[in-house]
């Protein structure tokens, strides 16, 4: 029987050059999951999660597939070298291999561009029957109908935390000058069937789990559909947590539903606090003058916030970078990101920055969110990063964790998540005093 390993890599420590390691991963990814679902009977399958357990090299096996998430790219290529100089066959997906196939395939035998449904089982024939796999397999989809349930059995046996990822919907409707499923899709949005999701939660439930996550980029592209799945989640008594955009919070209706259901952390891309910034990112829906007002909603219906921001964009000057800092502590943001902006290979914002002049260097190596490898309009590269510390430094100071996640009003009512959020906090408080760029919890 063939055997393929899947391993979503880590990355390097950014001063030791070694390679990041935990004691167990709180958020893991769905995509090995659901690949080892998509994986025929007649081929055995391991998933390896680097960051809490070792990829041996001279494992028994007849192929590789590695993923490429943001700059665990670079590991990507490195695990790929090293499984080739043993004469092992290795493919690469992900969005960074589907952004920019040209840097991933010189390093291996074939890449997967986009949706793997069709492509990833085709490819494991073509292997099998021919020895060999064509050099790019892309075929996007225009339907998840029957999207098989992810491997959760194999995923349960790791160390990771008290939830398990769940997909309702691929893709997202806006087109944010700087995102990669923006890039990827443009524009499509899919959702699955709510049966079929409701189907993979009440696993999770049968496997121990009382919460679940869904790893989808925004749950509320379609109203409707939202409204359907929460109608059908409410029953199973399930506590989850989403990313989707700020506009939920003008239907209270929805929100009081949202809570009913068991939704206990909505996360949002705010990108900036002025219009300008967001403006820019063609993220013109956001009103910056009404974010505030929209988050108190959302934190008075009794959900947490979890929320992005970036420095660098053309809008910011040394006082909005600042003044970021008093707007998530004000807003009890619990779990905030800072990164600076990135204009990834492939999107639209580097296409227009290249365009313009503005791309420092084309080092992608740096291209991890906390260097600025672009020029700013009314700052600089330098003060760009000398903010971003210094922000990050003051937001995960241990007085600004409890402030932002334990004395709340949301304590007594939602105490494991608070626990849980400043558990995150740590994690994050970890990794910036050793200047590292975010990992996946």
């Amino acid at each position: 029987m063939p055997k393929v390993i899947l391993i979503q890599p880590t990355q390097h420590d950014a001063k030791t050059g070694e390679l990041l390691k935990y004691k167990r991963l709180f958020l893991p990814g769905l995509a090995l999951p659901l690949l080892a679902a998509l994986t025929p009977e007649n081929w055995e399958v391991e998933i390896i999660y680097e960051s809490i357990e070792n990829v041996n090299f001279d494992a028994e096996c007849d192929l590789v597939g590695v993923g490429t998430m943001g700059h665990s790219m670079y590991r990507a290529i490195e695990i790929a070298k090293e499984f080739r100089k043993r004469g092992k066959k290795v493919f690469s997906g992900g969005y960074i291999t589907s952004m920019v196939p040209e840097e991933l395939e010189q390093h291996v035998d074939s890449i997967v561009i986009g949706d793997a449904e069709i492509s990833y089982p085709q490819l494991l024939k073509d292997f099998q029957t021919a020895g060999k796999m064509q050099a790019r397999y892309e075929n996007p989809l225009t339907t998840l109908e029957k999207v098989p349930m992810p491997r959760y059995d194999l995923l349960v046996k790791k160390k990771i935390g008290m939830m398990l990822p769940v997909q309702a919907t691929r893709g997202c409707p806006n087109r944010c000058s700087f995102c990669c499923t923006a890039c990827i899709y443009e524009g499509k949005y899919l959702t699955r069937p709510v049966a079929d999701i409701i189907r993979d939660i009440k696993e999770i439930k049968r496997l121990g789990y009382n919460s679940f996550y869904l790893v989808d980029d925004n749950i509320y592209g379609r109203k409707d559909f939202l409204q359907a799945f929460v109608q059908q989640v409410t029953p199973l008594k399930m506590k989850w947590s989403a990313q989707c955009t700020i506009e939920v919070a003008k239907d209270e209706e929805l929100l009081k539903q949202l809570v009913k259901s068991g939704c206990k952390i909505l996360g949002f891309g705010l990108e900036s606090i002025s219009q300008k910034g967001v403006d820019l990112l063609q993220k013109s829906w956001i009103d910056t003058d009404k974010t505030s007002m929209y988050l108190q909603k959302i934190r008075a219906a009794g959900i947490l916030l979890q929320a992005g921001f970036m420095l660098g964009t053309d809008a910011d000057t040394n006082e909005t970078m600042s003044a970021t800092y008093n707007f998530i502590v004000k807003n009890k943001i619990a779990i905030p990101y800072i990164d600076i902006l990135t204009p990834n290979p492939g999107s639209n914002l580097f296409k227009q920055l290249q365009k313009q002049g503005r791309i420092l260097h084309n080092d992608f190596s740096k291209y991890t969110g906390y260097s600025c490898v672009h020029k700013p309009e009314q700052t600089s590269p330098d003060e760009v990063v000398k903010h971003l510390w210094s922000l990050n430094d003051k937001l995960f100071s241990i007085s600004c964790i409890f402030k932002r996640t334990i004395f709340t009003q949301h304590f007594f009512k939602n105490p494991v998540y608070c626990v849980f959020t400043m558990v995150s906090n740590f994690f994050y408080r970890k990794n910036y005093k050793r200047r590292n760029a975010s990992i996946i919890l």
